[in-house]
């Protein structure tokens, strides 16, 4: 291992972890991970076209095994300051049970494994979702169990039971409202290792995602969304980008533990506006 590398893992090779990882990954060894090779090694490519030291490689969010083969080869590579945790699926690509596994379940086994080895003064990021914030207001008991249970027993959670989830949207919901609890329970202990970690909740983004979505059964609701938000339209990755890259830099050393909305106005609009009930 070089410990004078610095070393950036982006899971999810999408839009959005390439869009933060552009901002926040010159001079510093880029790693990709996807679970599907091709995704990873074409985002590499536009990465090493634009000028960055780059590698690519599989994970599996949802396996332990592939999560901790994914932290041994970057702590090979050198150091690890930064994570972009990009990875997941919408209600549209998959059913409850992948939803909860992938989304839920792969973003805390991610935060955990590399809250073993993040360096001092590094940083984390987890995509997670406006939906989150869609999701009626849970007990402090329900709060607390998805930000602490153990990863391993997280998907037995009573309130994860098929008689509790309703559909693939609430799946994604409850998944994306534990995503930020975990990440605010997390910041505890990647603080003792001098290190933060945040979580953005973006709105309709421009990604292949979105696409899907709005060429899917909830493609209208998703339009209505768009239409009725304050903003007018949808965002693109680089304005989650330029967020990503306050919380991860050098300005936003006293920011961990939170959650940001960047939705455009379309949860205002649920709560108190056109979108109420929707």
């Amino acid at each position: 291992m070089n410990s004078r590398t610095k070393v950036i893992v982006v899971i999810g090779a999408g839009s959005i972890g390439q869009a933060i990882a552009r901002r926040v990954s010159a001079g510093k060894h880029v790693l990709l991970a996807d679970l599907k090779q091709e995704n990873a090694d074409a985002a590499a490519k536009v990465l090493f076209d634009a000028g960055f030291e780059v590698s690519s490689t599989l994970v599996d969010v949802a396996s332990r095994e592939s999560v901790q083969a994914l932290v041994h080869r970057a702590t090979a590579l050198g150091e690890i300051c930064g994570v972009i945790h990009a990875a997941g699926v919408s209600p549209s690509q998959a059913p409850v049970a992948s939803i909860l596994r992938v989304d839920l379940y792969g973003t805390a086994l991610v935060l955990e494994e590399f809250g073993k080895v993040i360096t001092q003064g590094g940083s984390a990021i987890v995509i997670a979702s406006q939906s989150g914030h869609r999701l009626p207001a849970l007990s402090a008991e329900q709060n607390r169990a998805l930000a602490t249970t153990a990863v391993d027993q997280l998907l037995a959670l009573p309130m994860l039971q098929p008689e509790h989830i309703r559909d693939p949207l609430h799946a994604y919901q409850i998944s994306k409202r534990g995503n930020a609890l975990r990440v605010m329970a997390e910041a505890v202990r990647w603080g003792q290792r001098g290190a933060r970690v945040n979580s953005i909740s973006p709105g309709i983004i421009f990604t292949p995602l979105a696409r899907d979505e709005l060429n899917g059964p909830r493609g209208p609701s998703y339009q209505r969304m768009i239409d009725l938000c304050a903003a007018g339209r949808g965002g693109t990755p680089d304005e989650v980008g330029a967020l990503g890259a306050l919380l991860m830099g050098a300005e936003g050393t006293f920011i961990t533990g939170s959650d940001f909305l960047m939705d455009g106005g379309v949860t205002a609009a649920y709560w108190y506006g056109d979108l109420a009930g929707a």
